[in-house]
């Protein structure tokens, strides 16, 4: 009943209501909890003397991300009853990895509230954060099933082509992997810089084949930065990915400053 009533008010009393009309296409009802949801969007680099900035979504981040993958595999268990664990454990790493999420953020427009809540230069790498917390937030307020439906709904089906995903591989490294274990040659990946870019940590990372330097990139996420040196080594020995692109004849790709 507690809860019915401060749904309600923040709805229509709570000064906050712009904030709880402006997340309910978002998740599909109004919360009780809205000081929850902001912090959903409030991204660790916010200046320290702002008082919203004592706390972080990276707490949410995290049990949004346990959540999500929980409910990812549960719909990938029921959509394909006949599917080995492989190809099982592959959807479900296309679908939560961090481009996804980043790409899925973005079509929801959750830029709009992370500038609103987050006193920072946005990444691509917030976003995928951001949906993540967001989803650890729901998961607080209405418990797993109503995070499920939330999930499935409002995620899965309106921002996902799991049907084309079945096809489409941008894991670079294990691509890259591949093409070196068919041909008797060794990968490896080297930190080549630590720093500091906007108080946030940036990677720049070097894939070697053969202990040759093929690539580098930059990113704020390492794992992230790995993927990106692995496409570029892999355009560079004009190799085709498995998604159909042929790069032998784009030579080295820009880098980009975002995840």
């Amino acid at each position: 009943m507690l809860r019915l009533f401060l749904r309600f008010h923040n709805k229509f009393v709570n000064e906050e209501k712009e904030f709880a009309k402006k997340l309910r296409p978002l998740i599909g009802f109004t919360p009780s909890n809205l000081t929850l949801f902001k912090l959903a969007f409030s991204h660790k680099s916010n200046p320290s003397d702002k008082a919203y900035a004592i706390q972080n979504n990276e707490r949410l981040e995290f049990l949004g991300d346990a959540i999500l993958g929980t409910i990812v595999a549960e719909y990938l268990f029921k959509k394909y009853p006949n599917a080995n664990e492989g190809f099982l454990t592959k959807m479900r790493s296309k679908i939560v990895k961090r481009n996804t999420l980043n790409k899925i953020g973005d079509k929801m427009g959750l830029d709009m509230l992370l500038q609103e809540y987050s006193q920072t230069r946005l990444s691509r790498s917030m976003l995928g954060n951001a949906v993540e917390a967001l989803v650890g937030a729901v998961y607080l307020e209405r418990g797993y099933t109503g995070t499920k439906r939330f999930v499935v709904r409002k995620i899965l089906r309106s921002y996902v082509d799991v049907h084309e995903l079945e096809s489409y591989d941008d894991n670079y490294k294990s691509q890259l992997l591949e093409w070196c274990q068919k041909n008797g040659q060794t990968v490896s990946y080297k930190l080549v810089a630590r720093y500091k870019f906007e108080k946030r940590d940036r990677f720049k990372v070097a894939v070697m084949v053969d202990g040759k330097k093929l690539a580098t990139a930059d990113d704020f996420n390492k794992k992230s930065a790995e993927q990106m040196a692995s496409e570029k080594a892999l355009q560079n020995l004009g190799i085709k990915t498995d998604n159909g692109e042929d790069h032998s004849e784009n030579g080295e790709m820009e880098e980009e400053d975002d995840d």
